[in-house]
């Protein structure tokens, strides 16, 4: 276990926010964190982070930040059509990836190259290119941050939804991520409809989910930008469900509209009503807009969050201004 005090958090968050913690802990075990729990050692407020990819910080943390470096993936269970994998929280998502491709587990692989670790995903239930992380999630297993008991979530349990998950509502805060079994195919079913993923593959016939990976990860590095080097929490804005009835009426005006179908109504891409607006590459003080994808917000150098925050208000203004959409963030404000 490591614990640091007064610590700088400029390489745990993906913004690139020069902020610190009163206290930092890094455990490598349940038993570790338990050991806190039980020992009375951990100082309110408290988060939990994981690579800090998803998140703004606007301020110096008064508190205790907790990271998991619990690692493994290990196979749990398995059938002719499937593999379970078991995968600790710490564990990169996009090493997972990488790995459950070299393995011939599909399902996973339009999911290349999303920053963060497993925890994470199974809290924000991420997803990308048609694919929700909620559909391969068999059970999360957690430690109760006030009682130290570990308790394993089912599916259904989650409460699963386009972004969400009952970690980040009812019980936000109050449980610790340890390990996340997802449910991996052994034959391909891939997701090719999504964006411009076929016109990547168009030159291949028989398709792998390596070729999807590598397609995938072509398309996110020509239009993201690396958070090493410019400052980012990839998808700022969550895309808006909107209903049928202003869909359509959207849909008069703007026939090349691109949509898809969601629960609840019809999923327009935020990124494209950003850049309808004309603000792909707009800037204010050292906070813009990509010039690639205008979903991204990016830091172009010492931006402070204060910036970022201005910013982020300037476009949900002009979308609603043309659009009569709201768009809301995904990154959460800290």
């Amino acid at each position: 276990m490591k614990i640091y005090n007064d610590y700088s958090l400029l390489e745990k968050n993906t913004f690139g926010m020069d902020v610190k913690a009163r206290c930092f802990v890094e455990y490598d075990s349940v038993e570790e964190l338990q050991e806190l729990i039980r020992d009375g050692k951990l100082q309110q407020p408290l988060l939990h982070i994981g690579q800090g990819s998803n998140l703004l910080f606007t301020k110096d943390f008064e508190g205790m930040v907790l990271h998991s470096a619990i690692r493994g993936v290990d196979v749990v269970g398995e059938t002719a059509e499937w593999t379970d994998v078991k995968v600790g929280a710490g564990v990169v998502w996009d090493d997972f990836v990488a790995e459950a491709v070299e393995r011939g587990w599909y399902g996973a692989e339009n999911l290349s190259l999303i920053p963060g670790e497993v925890g994470a995903s199974a809290v924000q239930n991420i997803g990308a290119y048609g694919v929700e992380v909620k559909d391969l999630i068999v059970e999360v297993e957690c430690v109760d941050l006030q009682s130290g008991a570990v308790r394993t979530f089912q599916n259904a349990d989650c409460q699963y939804a386009y972004r969400q998950s009952v970690f980040k509502h009812e019980l936000k805060g109050r449980y610790a991520v340890a390990y996340v079994t997802y449910r991996l195919l052994k034959e391909a079913k891939l997701h090719l409809d999504y964006g411009n993923i076929r016109s990547v593959l168009a030159d291949k016939k028989d398709y792998t989910a390596k070729d999807v990976r590598n397609a995938i990860i072509d398309i996110r590095n020509q239009k993201l930008p690396d958070p090493k080097v410019t400052g980012n929490a990839g998808s700022f804005f969550m895309n808006p469900i909107v209903s049928q009835e202003k869909y359509e009426a959207l849909l008069k005006e703007y026939p090349t509209m691109p949509h898809y179908e969601a629960k609840g109504g019809v999923k327009i891409p935020a990124g494209w009503m950003i850049d309808q607006c004309g603000l792909k590459g707009f800037q204010m003080g050292r906070a813009a807009v990509h010039d690639k994808q205008a979903l991204v917000l990016v830091n172009k150098g010492g931006a402070s969050s204060e910036e970022i925050v201005a910013l982020a208000r300037k476009v949900q203004e002009k979308v609603k201004e043309k659009f009569g959409v709201d768009i809301n963030a995904e990154v959460n404000f800290i």
